[in-house]
């Protein structure tokens, strides 16, 4: 019988735990990205570097498991191919649906629109990308931190083709693929 009540009030306090309201906020957290491959004479693929991402969000849920949060976050991603280093600024727009499952615990995934605002890459001229506007998907689990802050960890992936043209490697020159593949971690508060 002991069991069954210590069951029933850890039961509870997460469902009390992972309620939260409407509303908007602010988040920022750090990135573990690589961009697609470099193509010059030789296929190059990037090694995974940390980057960072900070922004706003809105929330709207149903008042029982289903949410809808959009946000708006400008993020900084590092990539390295054998030595040289690449940097690209953006704003992402994602537009998330969660389900919350069970206490504090939520899973989410939607579109990310995505505006490309600088390329850098370290000692060679590069030229601006194909597309300053892509689209990608971000999907993820949360974890609530009380009413008003939560922890997630989502996957995000470029889906539109968008390269930029470089000199400096090679006579040749070449190209480098500019979509992201990362695994985000973020902490969001609400205002």
């Amino acid at each position: 019988m002991k069991k069954v009540f210590l069951m029933i009030c850890v039961l509870v306090g997460f469902i009390g735990y992972s309620q939260s309201t409407s509303g908007f906020g602010v988040k920022a957290g750090f990135n573990f990205n690589s961009n697609g491959e470099l193509r010059d004479v030789q296929n190059i693929n990037a090694d995974s570097q940390i980057g960072f991402h900070i922004g706003i969000f809105g929330k709207v849920e149903d008042g029982q498991a289903i949410f809808f949060k959009p946000e708006l976050v400008f993020t900084k991603t590092n990539s390295d191919y054998d030595g040289d280093k690449f940097e690209m600024s953006k704003l992402d727009a994602p537009l998330l649906v969660g389900l919350n499952i069970v206490g504090p615990l939520h899973v989410f995934a939607g579109p990310s629109l995505q505006y490309i605002l600088d390329t850098e890459l370290e000692g060679v001229t590069l030229n601006d990308v194909e597309n300053d506007f892509t689209v990608g998907l971000n999907m993820g689990v949360g974890l609530n931190l009380g009413e008003r802050a939560a922890v997630d960890l989502r996957w995000e992936r470029g889906f539109s083709d968008n390269e930029a043209e470089f000199v400096g490697l090679s006579p040749e020159g070449g190209r480098i693929d500019t979509r992201p593949s990362q695994l985000i971690l973020s902490l969001s508060v609400q205002l």
